[in-house]
């Protein structure tokens, strides 16, 4: 019987290669292991990672890893940090991140791939996070940074640093700066960035250095290690988007020479939760019919915060706007209807705002054929959209609208319009939204 040779996958880790091989000679080649080396095994990278993952050979200073969610980014940077300690000699590393909750809770203690979950029992750093300090058995040490607060590196010294999520640093130049300033102990110092790209100044000049060596990986390279809901979470969600091609496959999205929002202006003032608000309201944008290659109904969600005061501003209470939910329905006219009531609903709003240039009285009575007494105004729009579009594309350059999470859909056509965007359903909704929210009194009919 002719023996069977092995040789691993193009662009898959060894553990993926050898999991891939017919049961009997995987079992074969398993079994040839002792004891400690299968334990070995549980804690040695370069078995476990995909050769994207393995730090460049030769000399080097910087390596970036832009890469779309999931990839294994974070996972790459602490499994390098051990490397160095155990491996390379460094005795002080630097781990930066954007604030000292994500250093302390992605860096070091993340269950999966943190420093402290993938450090093997024989050799795991003690944690002192009052110190913000990680101390290895042989006496090197890691020391935690926020970009927060910039001046924590001014006058520290480091052989090595991780940088994670570099493109969601705050204070980003003066803290790049300052790190690089004291990354100047020993001979070879190295520093290695793990980001989802923004289209940053420093981010780009980063991307297009000479000196810097770039690996780009997309999120389907680790689909295998993905759960399914984090497939549908996230991939279903970005996929087919421009959004996509820099949440997904790690591109470095430039702006839309034209367009009248820019990605910066959302990212950075994306929030996670809103404030307590004192209105919102759902926007419907109708479409006139339905069907696989009809415009989409855009629903809409908005809310506007309380006004400022003294104990209220702290935590957040502004008089900004927040964008709660942003949907493209291609249903019936009944089926769209069903949608806006539902989000009224569930987001205690207090008014439904509905386009009527397309469906005149029918939009009003499609929606009250779901819920006979709800409170909806018809909008007639006298304008064209980008003269409707300007004050509100205005508020998001001033920083005073934010998206409570991420909405593909609407983004790209933002970041396109009026320019190359095909569709504008769900943005002529945000407009109408946000529009409504900033009138002193709910009784609007129209635009001017």
């Amino acid at each position: 019987m002719k023996r069977s040779r092995w040789v691993p996958q193009e662009n898959a880790s060894l553990a993926s290669s050898i999991a891939s091989l017919p049961g009997t000679d995987r079992s074969r080649l398993l079994r040839r292991l002792t004891d400690d080396e299968a334990t070995g095994l549980l804690y040695d990278w370069r078995f476990w990672a995909r050769p994207k993952q393995l730090p460049p050979a030769g000399r080097w200073f910087l390596w970036l890893l832009r890469t779309g969610r999931q990839w294994g980014k974070t996972l790459t940077g602490a499994q390098w940090v051990r490397t160095q300690i155990e491996e390379e000699g460094r005795r002080s590393i630097a781990l930066v991140s954007d604030t000292a909750a994500d250093a302390r809770d992605v860096m070091i203690e993340h269950p999966q791939s943190g420093i402290l979950a993938v450090s093997p029992p024989w050799f795991r750093p003690i944690y002192e996070p009052t110190k913000r300090r990680l101390t290895w058995p042989n006496g090197a040490q890691a020391r935690t940074f926020s970009a927060e607060d910039p001046e924590q590196l001014r006058g520290p010294q480091h052989d090595a640093a991780w940088c994670d999520e570099l493109g969601k640093w705050k204070h980003q130049l003066e803290t790049w700066d300052n790190l690089m300033f004291g990354l100047t102990l020993g001979l070879d110092p190295r520093c290695i960035i793990t980001t989802t790209p923004r289209p940053t100044p420093l981010i780009k000049a980063l991307s297009h250095r000479a000196d810097v060596i770039l690996t780009q990986g997309h999120t389907l390279e680790n689909i295998d290690n993905l759960a399914p809901d984090v497939r549908e979470r996230i991939i279903a969600r970005y996929q087919g988007t421009r959004l996509g091609r820099q949440e997904l496959a790690g591109e470095l999205l430039e702006d839309v020479e034209g367009a009248m929002w820019q990605q910066a202006w959302i990212d950075e003032h994306r929030v996670r939760e809103a404030p307590e608000l004192a209105r919102i309201v759902v926007a419907v944008d109708p479409a006139v019919t339905h069907g696989e290659d009809a415009d989409e109904t855009g629903v809409v969600v908005a809310g506007r915060g309380r006004e400022p005061c003294s104990a209220c501003s702290a935590a957040g209470y502004t008089r900004d706007y927040y964008v709660l939910s942003a949907r493209g329905y291609r249903l019936s006219p009944r089926g769209w209807a069903g949608k806006a009531v539902d989000a009224f609903r569930q987001y205690g709003a207090g008014r439904i705002y509905a386009e009527r240039n397309n469906g005149g009285d029918m939009v009003l009575d499609t929606i009250r054929s779901v819920w006979p007494g709800a409170p909806v105004e018809l909008i007639v729009a006298s304008k064209g959209k980008a003269v409707r579009a300007e004050p509100v594309a205005a508020k998001y350059e001033q920083g005073r609208v934010h998206h409570v999470g991420v909405f593909p859909e609407l983004e790209e056509q933002m970041t396109t319009f009026p320019v190359a965007n095909e569709r504008d359903d769900i943005l002529d909704a945000t407009v109408y939204a946000i529009t409504a929210l900033g009138r002193s009194a709910p009784g609007i009919r129209w635009f001017e």
